[in-house]
C-alpha cells in the first residue's frame, strides 16, 4: 500500500500567509523610493505662484512630513506630561514621556524614503507602549495610531502583494491582542488605509503598464515609419529603373527591322530577369511595408480588445462600450489596425482628459468595421498630463493605418469639451485609383 505523504505537505494557503508574515517582519523590500525631485502633479501646479511650488515636490513632501512629525512629537508629549498622568502611578519620568512620544510618532517621517521600515518602527513601537501599563487607560496614543494607519497605506501603496498581505495580518493580530474591548473599532479602521492604498497601487500599476504599452507602441510606430520610407525610396528609384529596364528590353526588337534571332533572345532575356527582379523587389517591399515584417508573433486583435478597455478603467476612465455585428473572424490586418487605433484613441483620452467617460462603439457590417471613441471633458479637479517626449505624431499614425486598409479616419473636438474619433476599416481593400 502507497504510503500517504499528503500530510507532510504545507498547505498553499499556510504557505503564503507565513511567506507574507516573513516578508513583512524580515524579508521584504520595498519599491525605491521615488526621487526627491520629482515633478509637482498637475493638480498642485498652482503652488508655484506661492513659492515653494517652485521646489522639487518630493523635497518639499518630506520636509512637510518632518515638520508635521515634529509638531506631533511636542504635541504628543505634552499630553503625556499632562497632570492627570503625570501624577498617576508608575508614571516614567519626563524622558520616558519624551521618548515615547518620539518613537511612536516619528516613523511619519521615514514613510516616504522607507515605507516598510517606517512600519516596523511603528509596529514595535505600539506593541511596547500597548504591553507596558502606562499610560493608564490608553490602549493606543493617538499619534502612534496615526502614524501606523498612515505607514499601512504607504506600505500598501509601495510594496507587494505579499509584503501588504503580511502586514495586514501582522496590524489585525497586534490589534486584537492589545485590546480586544476597541479591537473590532480599530479592525474596522485598520481596513480604510488598506483599501485606499491597494486602490492607489492599482491605478498607479494600471497607468505604469499603460504607459509601457504605448511607449512600445510608439517605438513600433517609429520602426514601420522608417520601414515605410525606405519602401517608398526604393520603389520610387529602383522598382521605376527595372520597369524601365524591362519595357526598353521588350521594345527594342521593335525598333530595327534586321534584328538578329540571338540579340532577340538576350533582350526577353534580359526582360525575364527584369521582371522577376521587380517581382523580387515588391516582394521584398510588401515586408518592409508590413508592421511585424518576418516576425511571425501574433499580433493584437479586437479579441483582446476586453483586455484594452479593463486597463483604460483600471487607469481612471469611465469606459461604455457598444458592440455590434460578429466580430469573430475579421481579417488578421483589419482587426490590428483596429486595436492599434482603439488603444491610441484610449491613450490619448487618458492623457488629455483624465478620468472622463468615454464611449467605445465598434461594429461590423457589410465587410466594414466600424470604430468610434469619443471622450468627454477631464473629470472634476484633474488636468490633462503632459505631452509624452517625442509625441504628437499619433493621429497621423491612425489615419495611415485607415489609409492603408483603403477606409477613412476622422479626429475632432465636441462641442462638449471632448474629443472624437472614428474610422471606417474595409476588410477588402478599395479601389484608390
Amino acid at each position: 500500500m502507497a504510503e500517504d505523504k499528503s500530510g507532510d505537505e504545507p498547505h498553499p494557503l499556510r504557505t503564503v500567509l507565513r511567506n507574507g508574515v516573513l516578508a513583512a517582519a524580515v524579508t521584504g523590500r520595498a519599491e525605491p523610493a521615488p526621487p526627491l525631485d520629482r515633478p509637482w502633479p498637475a493638480g498642485l501646479r498652482w503652488t508655484r505662484f506661492l513659492g515653494f511650488g517652485r521646489l522639487p515636490f518630493g523635497l518639499v513632501t518630506n520636509l512637510f512630513w518632518l515638520v508635521l512629525t515634529a509638531v506631533i512629537i511636542g504635541g504628543t508629549n505634552a499630553m503625556l506630561r499632562d497632570p492627570v498622568r503625570s501624577d498617576a502611578a508608575g508614571y516614567p519620568g519626563d524622558g520616558s514621556a519624551l521618548l515615547i512620544a518620539f518613537i511612536v510618532t516619528a516613523p511619519l517621517a521615514l514613510r516616504d524614503r522607507h515605507p516598510l521600515a517606517a512600519w516596523r518602527m511603528s509596529f514595535a513601537a505600539m506593541a511596547v507602549v500597548g504591553l507596558s501599563p502606562w499610560p493608564p487607560g490608553m490602549p493606543y496614543i493617538p499619534a502612534g495610531a496615526f502614524a501606523a494607519l498612515m505607514c499601512v497605506f504607504t506600505v500598501t501603496v509601495r510594496c507587494s502583494r505579499d509584503i501588504t498581505l503580511g502586514v495586514a495580518l501582522l496590524a489585525f493580530a497586534g490589534v486584537w491582542i492589545n485590546d480586544a474591548d476597541t479591537a473590532p473599532g480599530a479592525s474596522a479602521l485598520l481596513l480604510v488605509p488598506l483599501a485606499v492604498g491597494y486602490a492607489v497601487r492599482v491605478r498607479r500599476t494600471s497607468r505604469r503598464q499603460l504607459a509601457e504599452q504605448e511607449r512600445r507602441h510608439q517605438d513600433a510606430e517609429a520602426v514601420l515609419t522608417e520601414r515605410q520610407r525606405i519602401a517608398r525610396e526604393m520603389h520610387d528609384v529602383v522598382a521605376h529603373h527595372m520597369s524601365m529596364i524591362a519595357i526598353q528590353a521588350e521594345a527594342a526588337p521593335y525598333k530595327v527591322e534586321a534584328v538578329p534571332e540571338e540579340t532577340r533572345r538576350d533582350l526577353a532575356e534580359i526582360r525575364a530577369t527584369a521582371l522577376d527582379a521587380l517581382t523580387e523587389m515588391r516582394r521584398i517591399l510588401g515586408v518592409l511595408r508590413s508592421e511585424d515584417g518576418a516576425d511571425t508573433a501574433p499580433q493584437p486583435s479586437l479579441d483582446r480588445l476586453d483586455e484594452l478597455i479593463g486597463n483604460a478603467r483600471a487607469a481612471g476612465l469611465q469606459v461604455e462600450t457598444l458592440l455590434d455585428g460578429d466580430l469573430a473572424g475579421i481579417p488578421p490586418g483589419v482587426g490590428l489596425t483596429a486595436y492599434r487605433i482603439l488603444q491610441e484613441a484610449l491613450s490619448n483620452a487618458m492623457r488629455h482628459a483624465p478620468g472622463s467617460r468615454v464611449h467605445v462603439e465598434v461594429s461590423r457590417d457589410d465587410a466594414i468595421v466600424w470604430l468610434g471613441v469619443v471622450n468627454g471633458p477631464p473629470a472634476g479637479g484633474q488636468a490633462p498630463g503632459p505631452a509624452l517626449p517625442g509625441g504628437g505624431h499619433g493621429l497621423v499614425g491612425m489615419r495611415e493605418r485607415a489609409a492603408a486598409l483603403g477606409g477613412e479616419l476622422t479626429a475632432r473636438p465636441t462641442a462638449e469639451g471632448g474629443f472624437a474619433v472614428t474610422a471606417d476599416l474595409p476588410e477588402k481593400a478599395r479601389d484608390r485609383s
